[in-house]
């Protein structure tokens, strides 16, 4: 019974990783086609999304079956719980990767975007996800712990994308909703480093038992 219990954790796991897999993929392909004004990478990213939630369902379905049909240690049920946590937070990434996606047609092909701090802010929002998920993957405390204090890059970025669109307007290069584009894309990024931070959070309950208080990561 054990035997067969370890055997859908495994699987339970591989799922995992297929699903962050699918989010590293629709980040980095809204980000290349918010920059290279590659519209065909925009359409794959919303049409991901469907699949991400697919994904969701099924993970949601596994770990279901698993509280319902064994019976779980505290280890085991860290793990499981930790998972529909986890999910919740990819698919949000999902979801905001999309609507980067929506956005991204308004904005790209205008040099103006290359003369802010949304190309950094990306590769650093980018780089938690990624690092959060391989944190889950190597069972890395480290790692999760690196991913929760990186959180302060991106939000660094994001106040000076901010001062960025305070001196286009300012210059009046370009017009109010370019602006508000521009905006918008930034705060999405900012939200799917928030995401990466819990999915990190869950990686370190799932190993520890316990989530540490952001004083205590910072000692």
């Amino acid at each position: 019974m054990r035997n067969r219990f370890d055997e859908q954790l495994a699987l339970l796991n591989v799922e995992l990783i297929k699903m962050g897999s699918l989010c590293e993929l629709a980040i980095s392909n809204v980000i290349k086609g918010l920059l290279d004004g590659n519209s065909e990478l925009l359409k794959l990213v919303r049409d991901a999304d469907s699949e991400i939630d697919e994904k969701e369902r099924e993970i949601e379905s596994m770990c279901l079956k698993l509280l319902l049909q064994q019976q779980p240690v505290a280890r085991d049920l860290r793990t499981i719980s930790s998972a529909l946590k986890m999910i919740s937070d990819m698919e949000r990434i999902g979801d905001q990767a999309s609507d980067i996606a929506e956005i991204a047609g308004y904005v790209q092909n205008n040099s103006v975007v290359d003369h802010t701090h949304l190309k950094a802010m990306a590769e650093a929002a980018t780089e938690m996800v990624v690092e959060s998920i391989k944190s889950f993957v190597n069972r890395d405390l480290d790692l999760a712990h690196k991913v929760m204090k990186d959180d302060d890059i991106v939000d660094a970025h994001f106040d000076e994308v901010k001062k960025d669109i305070i001196e286009l307007i300012r210059k009046g290069e370009v017009g109010a909703e370019f602006c508000l584009d521009l905006l918008m894309i930034a705060k999405y990024l900012e939200r799917i480093g928030d995401h990466a931070v819990n999915v990190a959070e869950w990686v370190e309950f799932s190993i520890t038992g316990e989530h540490l208080s952001e004083e205590l990561r910072n000692k």
